[in-house]
């Protein structure tokens, strides 16, 4: 018997359902909280830093909070477990909201950053959530499973955008400033996804995965132990490889999108309305994304996520100003091809790691990814002020092009 098929027996396959269900739980509550900072993060810096080449500030903030979160998470989870390391990722989450609406009520700029740093644990947890669905899966479904905890994320994160209204509403009554209303629900949305993982994420899938694994290693006598195998293999660079492109044309141009919007005239509900096409078109088709995985191998998958992003680019430089359903075009693109890399990248990078390493250097990884985001978000703004939202968009679809030499190299080397 072999490590991995011990990881489809039916006791195993029960705990795999049930874990999945807890997870999906989890995801909705927390893609209300994710969708916060997506929304409003720039507009609320543009009103308290003054000018948008600050406008990407916020963006890279809470993804270089997301990138130290990372690797925290992974490194728990390595050591105690996906529930502890996912329930404290969302706690701390849910302090940053917190810190973000202080911070709009005092008018302090230094508590909004180092608050928005702090939110970004949120995001890195809610990615992080991704790989706890794929512990124990089985090898042909492991694209399924990653795409069943992202596509949890979607009733959430295409709410929130919808709510800034509402919530923006709501803050003014309790006398905070409108644009802090969405990370009131941001700080509730993460709080209670801490606690039903905490309480609910039971057996724990990583350390589930691990006992199957050694009692299938006993069984078959002597050999060569997972942890010999090299952790940072052509694999795991390819993998990592698609998702840091990915993120950084994502987070680019969807950082300055609503600011783009706002200078021609949209209101913050057009501005919601196209993030909420945005965040569906990131997580819906996860479905979708994991069978194709499945069934073609994540590397078909990875190019078509190059392809989508090129297309996005060109469509969001192209839309003309004033039409909100040429820029929802766009932004959905770019959602899809974030969606392709991200399961590509998921499942080529779980296929490659042994289970003895894979929270720790999963973690690693999605640091990359973070710190990606962060240049992206930072120097977005920057571009735009200097040049235009088209041309910032045009370079997005150069970047993602990346993707094709890194496949063929892969390829090559393998």
């Amino acid at each position: 018997m072999t490590a991995q098929r011990a990881l489809v027996t039916p006791d195993l396959a029960a705990s795999q359902r049930r874990i999945l269900a807890v997870l999906v739980a989890a995801q909705i509550l927390s893609g209300a909280g994710l969708a916060a900072g997506i929304t409003v993060g720039a507009l609320l810096a543009q009103d308290m830093l003054g000018g948008t080449g600050l406008a990407g500030v916020p963006s890279a903030l809470f993804t270089i909070g997301s990138a130290a979160a990372a690797v925290s998470v992974g490194r728990i989870s390595q050591r105690f477990g996906r529930r502890p390391g996912l329930a404290l990722g969302y706690g701390t989450g849910a302090l940053g909201s917190v810190g973000v609406v202080a911070a709009a009520v005092a008018d302090n700029v230094v508590l909004l950053l180092i608050s928005l740093f702090v939110y970004g644990a949120g995001t890195a947890t809610n990615l992080q959530a991704r790989y706890a669905g794929a512990d124990l899966a089985a090898p042909a479904h492991r694209g399924r499973a990653v795409s069943t905890v992202l596509v949890a994320t979607t009733v959430g994160a295409v709410v929130g955008p919808n709510l800034v209204t509402v919530m923006g509403d709501f803050a003014e009554g309790l006398g905070i400033p409108a644009l802090a209303g969405p990370f009131i629900l941001a700080a509730i949305a993460y709080a209670a996804a801490g606690a039903v993982l905490w309480v609910m994420l039971r057996p724990d899938p990583l350390l589930l995965a691990r006992a199957a694994a050694d009692t299938a290693d006993h069984a078959a006598g002597p050999g060569i132990e997972p942890s010999a195998a090299r952790t940072w293999n052509p694999s795991v660079v390819l993998g990592t490889t698609v998702m840091v492109v990915t993120q950084l044309v994502m987070v680019g141009v969807m950082t300055m999108t609503p600011i783009h919007m706002q200078h021609h005239g949209h209101g913050t509900g057009a501005a919601g309305l196209v993030i909420a096409i945005h965040v569906a078109a990131m997580y819906l088709p996860s479905p979708l994304s994991g069978r194709l995985a499945d069934r073609f191998g994540p590397r078909v998958v990875a190019a078509a996520a190059a392809v989508t992003m090129l297309a996005a680019g060109v469509t969001a430089a192209a839309a003309p100003v004033h039409s909100v359903p040429a820029l929802a075009v766009a932004l959905a693109l770019l959602g899809l091809g974030w969606n392709f890399g991200l399961i590509s990248g998921t499942a080529i990078i779980t296929d490659a790691v042994p289970l003895a390493t894979r929270a720790r250097t999963q973690g690693t990884v999605d640091l990359t990814i973070a710190i990606a985001g962060a240049g992206g978000g930072l120097s977005s703004g920057v571009m735009v002020a200097a040049t235009s939202y088209g041309w910032l968009a045009l370079l997005g679809a150069a970047i993602s092009l990346l993707i094709v030499p890194a496949l063929a190299l892969h390829a090559r080397r393998v």
